[in-house]
């Protein structure tokens, strides 16, 4: 029973915005592999994190934008002195596998291409809102009108463009796009956004407040140098 007890308290739950995923899931597991330390890793878009933290969810080391850790941070919710940065998120555009990649190489290029998309895919997370109004600046909310589909998740974006086929564009972190071409997914990506309307996202790790130390440790982990090695291969700068 004892060493039961000590395999529960020792096991750490790390809830992390998906964009960050592979190398969020890779640290972790070589973490849990060096220490001992079991680690459940659950991914979700910030929104949903923030919500989930909101209700009272618990976790021991939480991900998110620097928007959502002040949230966390202003309601004693981390501590601070565990907190750092993960790495930073560019976006791209994605089309079908078979598809001819549409020129994105400035602001004007890629309205037009968006223009001519037979649907245009992004989802409900951080970068999603940013799409809504990048649309809305562009002038080409009204202009799609129905082309115009919303998704749940970064993957969602991936499937959806590959069921619907060549015309399909979406607009995802490039992070998460890699990782659903890793997966085999049928699509793959043009290229950034233009630097002129590019959307740069940010991401942060902390423990928990009341989080053993394995946590604290863990959380310093996903911040360290040898870290952004990791995140670095996966499209996280």
């Amino acid at each position: 029973m004892a060493s039961n007890e000590k395999r529960a308290d020792s096991a750490l739950k790390l809830l992390s915005a998906g964009a960050v995923k592979r190398g969020v899931a890779k640290i972790a597991q070589d973490f849990e592999r060096e220490t001992g330390t079991r680690v459940t890793v659950e991914f979700a878009p910030v929104p949903e994190v923030r919500k989930r933290v909101a209700a009272g969810e618990s976790a021991d080391v939480l991900v998110a934008t620097p928007a959502a850790m002040d949230e966390f941070a202003a309601q004693g919710g981390i501590a601070p002195d565990t907190r750092g940065c993960v790495g930073r998120s560019r976006m791209g555009v994605v089309v079908h596998a078979n598809a001819d990649a549409p020129d994105v190489s400035d602001s004007a290029a890629f309205t037009r291409a968006l223009e001519a998309a037979t649907a245009v895919i992004y989802n409900k997370a951080s970068s999603g809102l940013y799409t809504a109004k990048l649309l809305e600046r562009l002038g080409l909310k009204e202009a799609l009108g129905s082309r115009i589909v919303v998704v749940d998740t970064g993957a969602a974006i991936m499937e959806t463009v590959a069921t619907k086929g060549p015309g399909a564009i979406g607009l995802a972190q490039i992070s998460e796009v890699m990782v659903l071409i890793d997966k085999g997914c049928a699509v793959k990506l043009v290229g950034p956004l233009p630097d002129a309307i590019q959307n740069i996202t940010t991401y942060d790790v902390a423990a928990t407040a009341r989080a053993q130390e394995a946590a604290r440790a863990l959380a310093k982990r996903l911040s360290s140098d040898a870290a952004k090695k990791i995140f670095a291969a996966t499209g996280i700068s």
